[in-house]
């Protein structure tokens, strides 16, 4: 009896284990049926869904792109948004607001985990609070259909020169310690202005070591 009860929990911490959808900091971002883009930080939020639609579109240039603001929907929208294609190209469906969602974007939202259709990606965003908690749980379990996309306020100030390095490093472009130091002193409080900062000097660097 007590190795019959071992083993089925186990069974059921695997199953419960195995219906939670992976969760993937903001540049983890891939193609899944349901996706939810979910953390403060609006520009990682942006960028997540860039390379979303940058990864389709090399895919596939046919792909079909559409945007649904949650806050003023209309009963139907989503479904027919995300319906099969007369032609079968791709869809990638982006969803805002959803913090701010009518009660019937909750309904067609639900209906939509239960079935989602191929060869489409619908994309939730959502910026805190608890309005359409039952759908982020919902998104939070769907297993591997599902993707969570962590996009959190880069608070701390290691957090800041790692993303500096990263967006160096994403151009092959060498920046020196004191020059991320400097960076990050000068645009602490805007995550975009410090991402259009490391552009621009990627770009006058022409490959060059970026020094302080």
């Amino acid at each position: 009896v007590r190795t019959l009860k071992t083993h089925n929990s186990k069974d059921t911490m695997a199953s419960s284990a195995s219906s939670k959808a992976a969760v993937v900091p903001w540049h983890g971002i891939r193609e899944a049926a349901v996706v939810l883009i979910v953390g403060l930080e609006t520009f990682l939020a942006d960028r997540a869904l860039q390379i979303l639609a940058t990864r389709m579109k090399s895919a596939d240039p046919q792909v079909e792109v559409s945007d649904l603001d949650a806050s003023g929907y209309q009963q139907g929208e989503l479904l027919q948004r995300a319906s099969p294609s007369l032609f079968g190209e791709p869809r990638l469906v982006r969803v805002t607001g959803v913090e701010k969602c009518s009660d019937d974007f909750l309904e067609d939202a639900l209906d939509y985990l239960q079935e989602p259709q191929a060869d489409v990606v619908v994309v939730f965003r959502h910026q805190g609070g608890n309005r359409g908690k039952k759908l982020l749980d919902a998104l939070r379990a769907s297993g591997p259909q599902g993707l969570v996309v962590e996009c959190k306020e880069l608070k701390k100030d290691d957090e800041r020169m790692a993303f500096i390095a990263s967006e160096f490093q994403a151009s092959n472009v060498t920046v020196e310690p004191r020059a991320r130091r400097a960076l990050a002193d000068a645009f602490s409080s805007d995550l975009a202005e410090l991402a259009a900062a490391c552009s621009q000097l990627i770009s006058d660097s022409q490959g060059k070591p970026v020094t302080e």
